[in-house]
């Protein structure tokens, strides 16, 4: 997994059909992440209470997953360093839209 976009040296360059129903994105205020042996499940959701929807759901392999976490890790560290740094949100508290963790 590439965190940046660029291409490796002898490594062949991938098309990739970005479809235009996709281009937008869709906007996730939560996730729910589960996991068997072979596969990990993210539900990304927007809750805004009463209610929530899913608006995504990604599965991929554990080799994967760590992967995406170390792409994850490298892209906040950069982030940081150029904007500044972040504090983790808290989690919303007496919200009956958002249950405890």
């Amino acid at each position: 997994m590439d965190s940046g976009g660029s291409v490796s040296p002898g490594q062949k360059q991938i098309q990739v059909n970005f479809p235009a129903n996709l281009q937008a994105g869709v906007y996730s205020n939560n996730v729910i992440i589960s996991h068997t042996k072979e596969e990990f499940v993210l539900d990304f959701m927007m809750v805004s209470p009463p209610a929530g929807s899913v608006v995504s759901r990604v599965v991929m392999n554990p080799g994967h997953m760590k992967r995406l976490i170390g792409a994850l890790v490298a892209n906040l560290q950069n982030y940081e360093k150029r904007f500044g740094p972040l504090e983790t949100s808290s989690e919303p508290k007496n919200n009956p839209g958002f249950p405890p963790a």
